[in-house]
């Protein structure tokens, strides 16, 4: 009896090897892995604008405008919730890439603003801030990039035969992935060169 249902464990693990079940699941848990240091180098971002806006503010307060717009794109991102369901949705991958994108470009007018005020820029904490925010920004495009090649292995395992088969049969879908279009403009660290003279005013 104990040599059968071993015989019997033995089919059904080759099979689902053959079927190509097993290789899914570890891209999967790839792709949710890659997806985890992606949220957690974006959430490093989050936490040091407060700071960042705070400090630029005591420099530049009449920068109304463009404090209020790094606020509200940080406050567009933390409104969506980065469950790993997201991972699963187009539509709310895609929502989320837009407000990263916008939040990306709020932080680099920010920064741009910041090369017109010398006593800012020459401030040890603002200047630790845009060191910090530099350094996360490469973070993030690291990661990014880890789970774009995560992605693409789990797209090319569920789309090929026979792993197609099993995919269909279990539901799994392809997974979004960050936009081509996009990758350029947002993969770019904010930069600023504080050893250029500041403009007149």
């Amino acid at each position: 009896m104990k040599l059968r249902l071993l015989a019997l464990l033995a089919f059904l693990s080759a099979l689902l090897s053959g079927c190509g079940y097993n290789q899914i699941q570890i891209n999967d848990e790839q792709v949710n892995a890659a997806w985890s240091e992606v949220l957690s180098q974006y959430q490093r971002r989050a936490d040091l604008i407060p700071n960042l806006v705070a400090t630029v503010q005591g420099y530049a307060a009449h920068e109304k405008e463009v404090l209020e717009r790094v606020t509200e794109a940080r406050a567009s991102v933390a409104g969506i919730k980065a469950t790993p369901e997201l991972i699963n949705d187009p539509q709310a991958f895609a929502k989320f890439q837009q407000a990263q994108g916008e939040l990306s470009g709020a932080l680099s007018r920010l920064l741009v603003v910041a090369e017109n005020y010398p006593q800012l820029k020459a401030d040890a904490n603002f200047r630790d801030l845009q060191a910090q925010l530099e350094g996360t920004e490469n973070r993030i495009t690291v990661a990014r990039n880890r789970y774009i090649k995560s992605v693409q292995e789990y797209n090319i395992s569920v789309r090929t035969f026979p792993n197609n088969l099993t995919a269909m049969v279990m539901g799994w879908k392809l997974k979004p992935n960050f936009s081509v279009e996009n990758e350029k403009a947002i993969a770019t660290p904010p930069k600023v060169d504080f050893g250029a003279p500041a403009p007149a005013r």
